[in-house]
Formats: C-alpha cells, structure tokens, sequence
C-alpha cells in the first residue's frame, strides 16, 4: 500500500487552506446551502437518470406527443434505451472503480492532517480522502447523461463541477482529490457508454416480453 498522507498536504495543502478560510468568512446561509449540495446534490443525478430512461421510453413506445429536443436523434430508439438503462449500471462500476484506488492510496482527510476549521465535519481517521467518491458519482453520471442526451448533459456537466468543488469547500477534500476523482469518473464513463449501445438488440428482445413496459410507454 502507498500511503500519502503528508503527501496530499504539500501537493495542495495551501490552496485547500485558501479555500476552507473564505468559506468561513462567508455568510452563514451560503455555507448552509452548499453543505445541503454536498450532502444530498447526488439525488439531482439520480433524477436527471430517471429522466433520461422516462424520454427514451416515450421515444422506444413511439409517442407522438413530444418532439425530440437536440442531441435526442443522434441514436436509433433502442440504443438510446440501452444507453439510458447503462447510466446508472457506469455510475456504480466508476465508484466500484474509484473504491478500488482509494485501496491503494491511503490519504487522511485534509481537515484531519491540517486541522483546520470546516464547514462540514470532518470525516473520521481511515475515511480515505484520495480520490473523492463524490466527485467520480458525479462526473461518471454527467458524462454518461451528456452521451446519452445533451440537454440532460447541460444540466449535469456544471452540476458535477459543482459537486467537486463543494467538497473543497466544506473541507471533505484536498483539490487534487475532486481533480482525480473528475477524472476518473469521465474516463470510466467515455470508456463503457459507447459500449451500452451494443445492448440495443437485448432492448428489442426485451419489447417481446412482459418486460416490455420498462423499456417502452406503448
């Protein structure tokens, strides 16, 4: 095992300790509301995923009553299913993914090797700071929803930036932590969506089923 612990300080240490001293001259509220981001934001994924399978659904059953928006056309009917079906199977392979790194690289919270004062409170010692979770969830998603449909895409890209840099700020992580975490998160994600389009005949079997309703309105 590597462990960088005095190593994540004196990678970023100094910018980390920038930006937990101006949250806390920032007003109480604001504070307030990005620490509800960085607790509960991951559920604005989670329903950008279940739109993103609802408008391929309609799509599949052949619903007349919506037009297609941009970015919505780019795949026949069945691999956008398959791909909208694939958003959230990437999301837990990217955390599955991440957990294994974070095996690896055994980096103590920065709020515990820096002591400094958080918005958030500080995780506890052998909580592994490297890389962020939050950061991969998000990123995986905001990639996968972007290639499966650019206007959810729109939504989730600054929602994920979002994510990253809230964890900064409630001091939950070092910049190089959300920076990996980003990274991996794409990566996993460019890498395995263009994959899911290859499940679309499983798509059609499953219209052939009692299953059908999943994957189709009509």
């Amino acid at each position: 095992m590597t462990d960088l612990a005095l190593g994540g300080a004196s990678i970023d240490g100094g910018l980390y300790k920038s930006v937990t001293g101006f949250a806390q001259d920032m007003p109480h509220f604001l504070n307030v509301l990005v620490s509800y981001w960085t607790d509960f934001g991951l559920g604005v994924f989670a329903l950008l995923m279940l739109a993103g399978w609802w408008r391929a659904r309609q799509r599949l059953g052949g619903s007349s009553r919506r037009r297609l928006g941009p970015g919505e056309g780019r795949h026949s009917a069945p691999v956008t299913m398959a791909m909208a079906l694939a958003v959230p199977v990437i999301v837990v392979l990217a955390y599955v993914a991440n957990d294994v790194i974070k095996s690896f690289f055994h980096e103590q919270r920065p709020c515990q090797t820096l002591h400094v004062v958080t918005v958030n409170p500080c995780p506890p010692l052998g909580d592994w700071s490297f890389p962020s979770n939050h950061s991969v969830i998000a990123a995986s998603a905001a990639i996968a929803l972007l290639l499966l449909d650019r206007r959810l895409g729109a939504i989730a890209i600054p929602a994920a930036l979002l994510m990253g840099a809230s964890r900064v700020w409630v001091g939950a992580h070092y910049p190089h932590d959300v920076l990996v975490g980003l990274v991996v998160g794409v990566v996993v994600a460019a890498a395995l969506m263009p994959l899911a389009r290859r499940a679309a005949p499983l798509v059609e079997r499953v219209l052939e089923t009692p299953l059908r309703p999943l994957v189709s309105a009509r």
